[in-house]
């Protein structure tokens, strides 16, 4: 059994995407059986949540093994984990910030799989955040596309609009909104090309936006990608893993400056 506080109002399902990740696996079978209780009271649907409210998920050894998540490297300053596509940032930060002092850096997608990097005390939240602001944090990732780009290498430079009505946004080449540089590198060829991609900006949805933009939506986005092919080539599960993390930190991280984490996730 898990035991959770809520600190604010809000509703069952999105409490539970941001705040466990093996009850959001399964969540639909856990209402459907009645294995949650808030205050003490089955529940078996999405129900609005008070703050203060103790939400209990009542889940099977196999359920709770699920955890979404492994951590990669950890030592007293900072944590890298490798979460699964699936997973929301801040059910992993959650998590992690029941086992001690955490503090939440950066995000990926709920459907991105891959790194994230947390700080584990003050000094080093700092310095990350200093790291990330002045892009000083190499960040790779890989990507299956919807076909394969005619030019082999290219560092692609367009603006970012975003549309919070949407939850999306659109990216266009005129300049307006955010400027963001995304480079890509074909590594395999074919109906579902493999690339390399490198941020130089790091904008919410830039890759998937960006790419989908010049005409090579990543394989199983629903949001910008191409749903008649995703439906055609079974594809559910949204192509994209944050693959490499690099620091160029100094202070209190200079230890970690050029060490490359990897993620064991692959596209």
């Amino acid at each position: 059994m898990k035991e959770y506080l809520v600190p604010e109002d809000g509703t069952l399902a999105a409490f539970t995407d941001n705040t466990c990740a093996p009850a959001s696996f399964c969540l639909r079978r856990l209402l459907k059986e009645r294995n949650v209780r808030v205050n003490g009271v089955r529940v078996s649907g999405d129900v609005p949540l008070k703050k203060g409210d103790v939400v209990r998920y009542y889940m099977t050894a196999a359920q709770e093994a699920r955890q979404g998540v492994c951590v990669v490297y950890e030592d007293e300053n900072v944590l890298v984990a490798d979460k699964e596509s699936g997973v929301n940032s801040e059910a992993v930060f959650s998590e992690l910030a029941r086992r001690g002092e955490t503090y939440f850096i950066h995000r990926l997608d709920r459907n991105t799989a891959g790194l994230l990097i947390f700080a584990k005390n003050g000094e080093a939240e700092a310095e990350l955040l200093a790291c990330f602001s002045a892009r000083r944090v190499r960040k790779v990732y890989f990507a299956r596309v919807v076909g394969t780009p005619p030019v082999p290498r290219a560092v692609l430079t367009a603006y970012l609009v975003k549309d919070a009505a949407s939850a999306s946004v659109r990216v266009t080449d005129k300049p307006v909104g955010q400027k963001i540089v995304t480079e890509y590198e074909v590594l395999e060829e074919g109906a579902s090309a493999l690339l390399r991609v490198t941020l130089h900006t790091g904008r919410t949805h830039q890759i998937r936006a960006h790419l989908a933009h010049i005409g090579y939506p990543v394989a199983g986005d629903e949001k910008y990608g191409d749903r008649a092919f995703n439906r055609a080539h079974h594809c559910t599960r949204q192509r994209l893993v944050a693959a490499q993390l690099c620091l160029a930190c100094g202070g209190r991280l200079a230890y970690l400056a050029g060490r490359v984490f990897a993620s064991a996730h692959r596209v």
